[in-house]
């Protein structure tokens, strides 16, 4: 999948904000600092499109793409760590949590994993509670390029030996790299194939 035409479009505080043209939304979600700003600039190859800042918790709404003048790409707040308060950050995780269960025009959310860390509390527990609410997600491993490929198949191995203790069949992951575009195929081809149906 070539993306030819990315626009901002808004960004909201809550779901009830979001477009409601009715175009499928594909949201993008992960700890905070996890590199999810620089993936979204590889996916859409094109500098800035999301902003890319060393400070964690820096994305507070949910950002809306429109792609093709046919779907969105969703840049939704990191969860985890972040400068800001308990009660800002119990905000964000409502916002968040709002329109996971109520965007209808939802379709997937891709969730971005530091593939140099060993599982974090985080992220198991934010993935757990997708499969609770049958939310449909694939994991992204992000910044493969700072790690050689055998510690990279040690990682993703240890990854989804932590998983099989709670799932019996194992979420796709999928390595991926801003620097070097690993992955890009991957993301938009599932994309892609959600837009069609075979998917």
């Amino acid at each position: 999948m070539t993306l030819l035409r990315v626009k901002f479009i808004c960004s909201s505080p809550s779901v009830t904000s979001c477009p409601g043209d009715g175009f499928p939304d594909f949201a993008f979600i992960g700890r905070s600092n996890v590199g999810k700003s620089s993936l979204i600039n590889m996916l859409t190859n094109r500098r800035g499109v999301a902003k890319v800042s060393s400070t964690p918790g820096k994305t507070r709404l949910i950002n809306h793409f429109l792609v093709d003048d046919s779907w969105y790409l969703v840049d939704l707040p990191g969860y985890g760590f972040a400068r800001i308060s308990k009660t800002e950050r119990n905000k964000i995780r409502e916002m968040i949590d709002g329109y996971i269960l109520k965007r209808q025009e939802m379709r997937c959310i891709f969730v971005l994993v530091d593939s140099r860390l060993e599982p974090q509390k985080s992220d198991v527990d934010f993935i757990s509670w997708l499969g609770e609410k049958e939310i449909p997600f694939f994991i992204l491993f992000t910044k493969t390029d700072k790690l050689s490929k055998t510690e990279l198949d040690k990682n993703l191995a240890q990854y989804r030996k932590h998983l099989k203790n709670q799932w019996e069949e194992l979420p796709l992951i999928v390595p991926t790299s801003s620097k070097n575009g690993e992955g890009r195929d991957v993301v938009t081809g599932i994309i892609s194939e959600i837009l069609e149906g075979r998917l």
